[in-house]
């Protein structure tokens, strides 16, 4: 998964453009409003612009047969840190040649482009999927790959995430996408406020290949499973291996493995590094401890260990992660 971790923008306010095309659900339309604007349970918790944008400014029906009016044209996108593309319609015909121009131009000067649902098929349209990992509904990833071959299309995430570009599946995971770009602007903890505020999980299990935060297995039968991820978290700055989960699930190595990588949608070592370099997000947002005692408690062992992980995972060294997000999380109940 590529992934530019951390947004950067001039004065600490995003600005998060959302295209509204004829046939857009209202519940996608909403999501970036709620994910990203202020919200009236913590009003101290740091919020982003967000506006509206259609290609002929004026009503527009949405997939409810209500018209919603959207006073601002394309030119919104020209301003936007980040562009979100909702579903449309389930055949919508070829995207207008000047709003994939706009998306183009957004992208070229630096805009994050993010599809919801079959907004995908307008990035694949305007060729920002070209030779990128990709994902849409469920009931549209064969038609997504069957149309566009240069297209790495994943049927089995929520969302994925290439860095200036990202799609998410079907309508829920536009809620997990929008939270994850609210992680990188704000930090683990904003976005975790966001997600009680809201009321769904700051990550949900599944194939995902994503930061996965609070994994619940499912399935009866993985209940094992389930209290050993509970354990490890609790034991985070232990060495921890499969072999201790797999003994915690009293199960065999070979079994662990297979369940839980069915379970959670990665493997128990890419797990284990999430969970430790969310940890050590959170101790540097929310504590002035050193970065070495930081390190030792999400264990990761060594400063070293933690830097090398922070520049390959967010692309900023753990300093400048607590630089970015201390004051950001200043207001977070």
């Amino acid at each position: 998964m590529a992934s530019s971790g951390v947004v950067r923008h001039h004065d600490d306010v995003a600005t998060i453009a959302v295209l509204v095309l004829t046939g857009s659900p209202l519940f996608h339309l909403s999501i970036p409003g709620e994910v990203f604007g202020p919200r009236s349970h913590a009003p101290d918790l740091p919020s982003h612009r967000v506006v509206l944008a259609t290609p002929e400014p004026g009503p527009v029906r949405t997939r409810e047969g209500l018209l919603l009016d959207v006073p601002r044209g394309l030119g919104a996108l020209r301003q936007a840190d980040i562009v979100i593309v909702p579903y449309a319609s389930s055949d919508p015909g070829p995207t207008p040649p000047h709003v994939l121009t706009a998306l183009r131009r957004a992208h070229a000067r630096g805009a994050r482009i993010a599809g919801l649902c079959r907004g995908t098929f307008v990035l694949a349209e305007a060729g920002l999927l070209d030779g990128r990992r990709a994902t849409s509904h469920w009931s549209s990833t064969s038609r997504l790959a069957d149309a566009y071959p240069s297209v790495q299309v994943d049927p089995d995430v929520l969302y994925v995430d290439e860095g200036d570009v990202l799609t998410a599946a079907g309508t829920a995971a536009g809620i997990d996408l929008c939270l994850h770009l609210r992680r990188q602007l704000d930090g683990a903890e904003v976005a975790n406020a966001v997600a009680r505020g809201m009321v769904v999980p700051p990550h949900r299990a599944g194939g995902q290949a994503q930061f996965i935060e609070v994994p619940v297995a499912e399935d009866t039968e993985d209940d094992l499973i389930s209290v050993a991820m509970q354990w490890a978290l609790e034991h985070l700055d232990e060495p921890l291996g499969v072999d201790d989960l797999a003994a915690r699930a009293y199960m065999s190595r070979r079994t662990f493995t297979r369940r839980f990588r069915a379970s959670v949608g990665c493997s128990t070592v890419q797990w284990l590094l999430q969970q430790r370099t969310l940890l050590a997000q959170r101790l540097l947002e929310t504590t002035e401890l050193p970065v070495e005692v930081v390190a030792s408690r999400s264990g990761f062992g060594s400063a070293v260990a933690l830097r090398t992980q922070f520049s390959r995972a967010l692309g900023l060294s753990p300093r400048e992660y607590r630089a970015t997000f201390t004051r950001r999380t200043a207001g977070v109940a």
